[in-house]
Parts: C-alpha cells; sequence; structure tokens
C-alpha cells in the first residue's frame, strides 16, 4: 500500500513527469490545461508558499513517487478551495488511492476553514468523473470566474 505525505523539492520531476503523462495519454496536453502551469517544476516550493494550501505524493514501497493531489484557494471566494493536480501513475490505479487523497483533502479543507470544494476536470478523464460524482461533487454549468484551466470543460462542487 503506498504512503502518502506532504510533497519535497525532491518530488517535483517525478510528480511533473507523472502530471503531463496522464494528460498525454488523455490527449490533454494543450493549453488551458495543468500540463503547462507554471509551477510544476517547483510544486512543492509553490504549495508551500500559498496560503491555506497543501499538496501530497503518494509513494510506493521504494519510495518511487506513484501520484499527488493537492488543495489551494479559489480567487474571490474565501470559503471554496480546489482540488488541484490529482494524477495517479497508471500502474498505481485501481485500488483507491484517488480517494485516499480526496479524504485527506476534504479533511484538510475543513481544517483551513473552507465550506467547499471545487475541481477543474475534462470529459476525457471519465474515471475521474465518475468518482467525482460518486464521492457527491455535483456537476456545475460553468467554471468559477478567474479559473485559468480555459482548456477543460467540466467542473464540481461540494459541500464539505
Amino acid at each position: 500500500m503506498e504512503t502518502i505525505r506532504e510533497i519535497t523539492p525532491s518530488d517535483n520531476l517525478a510528480m511533473k513527469q507523472i502530471l503531463q503523462q496522464c494528460l498525454r495519454d488523455a490527449h490533454l496536453d494543450r493549453p488551458g490545461t495543468a500540463y503547462f502551469d507554471p509551477q510544476l517544476d517547483e510544486l512543492a516550493q509553490y504549495y508551500q508558499a500559498l496560503p491555506r494550501a497543501k499538496y501530497w505524493v503518494a509513494v510506493d514501497e521504494q519510495n518511487k513517487v506513484v501520484g499527488g493531489c493537492g488543495i489551494g484557494p479559489v480567487a474571490g471566494a474565501d470559503d471554496t478551495c480546489e482540488l488541484q493536480k490529482l494524477y495517479i501513475d497508471s500502474a498505481a490505479r485501481g485500488h483507491g488511492l484517488s480517494k485516499r487523497f480526496i479524504h485527506l483533502a476534504v479533511e484538510h479543507a475543513q481544517n483551513f476553514g473552507y465550506q467547499r470544494m471545487y475541481i477543474v476536470t475534462d470529459t476525457k478523464l471519465p474515471i475521474a468523473n465518475l468518482l467525482y460524482q460518486k464521492m457527491n461533487f455535483h456537476p456545475l454549468a460553468e467554471p468559477f470566474d478567474g479559473d485559468i484551466h480555459s482548456g477543460c470543460d467540466t467542473w464540481y462542487i461540494k459541500d464539505i
């Protein structure tokens, strides 16, 4: 079973590679998706400097990063955080790791004082969409104002 811990700078490259491979596999390696997010090279430092935010990675028995997930604030919505960059290496999927990440994210979001959680995803990620629906996230008709991921087409919200 994978161990989940906070990201460190030494995890940045592995997490960037997992995220970008997942998006390439789904043909989402295009502008307006997390594929081109400027903070990918320094993900650990970015989340450590961001208020009311956190990012975790999962590591296998050999301490190899196999996935990650974070939360961060939503501009203009003090009561709402965003579930961010939930990506799992293909070899580590199907064992409940995404659910574990979401439960951890919700717990920390509540501790940070957030009341809602927002998610941006895409219809090209049907398993992710199904997971969010099963975990009681509700679809939104449009993204939040200021959402930087204009290349995505699906949004969810959940009261926490």
